[in-house]
């Protein structure tokens, strides 16, 4: 029974490190459904009058989403990245296809929370209720009383309405409801069919494998993490290095101490080999092998742009 759950379990850390980026998207997903729900219950409350629905109905769909985006935008660490190559590439970057993949996988994350507010905002159908309620035509209503305008029916999300028409609240809520939800509907399924498009589009566009693709994202995530892990453990080296010859000695715990005792190296990296390892990078083949990334070209010492009759570069970005 334990060698059973022991390979599900190993079965289920497989299928989320392969899947990392549906399964991020998912957790903003269900961050922002969240947020929306309590937000739908804490603040959202309609002003009722002419013209102010309106304006308050779509800041409280539009206002989120467009914070939500920069959000995604901002916290994305490829923006950085772009911006980097930005700065120091401006001339070439127009040309590169990289950039523009990156670009549009910046977007795509950044898209998720936007959207998925958006959709639940119009299927929970409350703001759109309230921005164009006073829109809908009083003579589409049978039976409904003279003399009742805009004024009266932007009064309908509320319990504060003329007595005389309090029976057709229902029903206008009821219709715009319906309208919020067929919208929210479409968004899904326009969303759904979009990514099935771009995903089919990204695969058959690809000049490698499969099996390749999947190796080259395998590296790029194997290179991240052990990259990352270990800038962080040779600044700490540095820094402690530093602080020693300021002070005369250093305030290390006793893991630190361990770590500085297997590490002891104390280079600093020249500023032009950080300038050579950072930036967007498309994939590319040179003499028929692969350079996966910018710190791979950098380590076989790899030079040139791939653009001779040796090499050639394919439009995979490798992020």
């Amino acid at each position: 029974m334990s060698s059973v759950i022991s390979e599900n379990l190993k079965f289920l850390a497989l299928i989320f490190k392969n899947k990392d980026v549906v399964i991020f998207n998912s957790l903003v997903a269900l961050g922002t459904l969240g947020s929306q729900q309590l937000y739908s219950f804490l603040a959202f409350n309609c002003p009722c009058a002419k013209e102010r629905n309106y304006l308050y109905g779509l800041a409280a769909i539009g206002v989120p989403v467009l914070a939500l985006f920069l959000g995604g935008v901002i916290l994305n660490n490829h923006t950085w990245n772009l911006v980097a190559e930005c700065r120091r590439r401006w001339f070439k970057i127009c040309k590169s296809p990289s950039n523009f993949l990156l670009f549009g996988s910046i977007i795509g994350q950044a898209i998720v929370a936007p959207i998925t507010w958006s959709v639940i905002s119009l299927l929970q159908g409350d703001a759109y209720v309230c921005a164009l309620s006073e829109f809908v035509d009083p003579s589409t209503l049978p039976n409904f009383p003279s003399g009742n305008g805009p004024e009266t029916m932007a009064k309908f999300p509320c319990k504060e309405i003329p007595a005389e028409v309090v029976q057709f609240k229902e029903e206008v809520i009821r219709r715009l409801k319906f309208e919020s939800q067929i919208i929210g509907w479409l968004l899904i399924g326009s969303v759904a069919v979009s990514g099935f498009l771009l995903k089919c589009f990204k695969h058959c566009s690809s000049k490698i494998s499969f099996r390749q693709e999947e190796y080259c994202s395998k590296y790029h995530s194997a290179e991240n993490t052990l990259f990352n892990r270990t800038s962080e453990v040779h600044a700490k080296i540095l820094a402690a290095a530093n602080v020693k010859q300021f002070f005369g000695m250093v305030a290390l715990d006793k893991d630190e101490k361990e770590m500085i005792k297997e590490f002891p190296g104390e280079n600093v990296q020249p500023t032009f080999q950080w300038n050579e390892i950072t930036g967007v990078y498309t994939y590319k083949e040179i003499n028929g092998f692969p350079v996966y990334s910018r710190l791979h070209k950098w380590a076989k010492k790899v030079t040139g742009e791939a653009s001779d009759a040796n090499g050639k570069e394919m439009e995979l970005l490798a992020v």
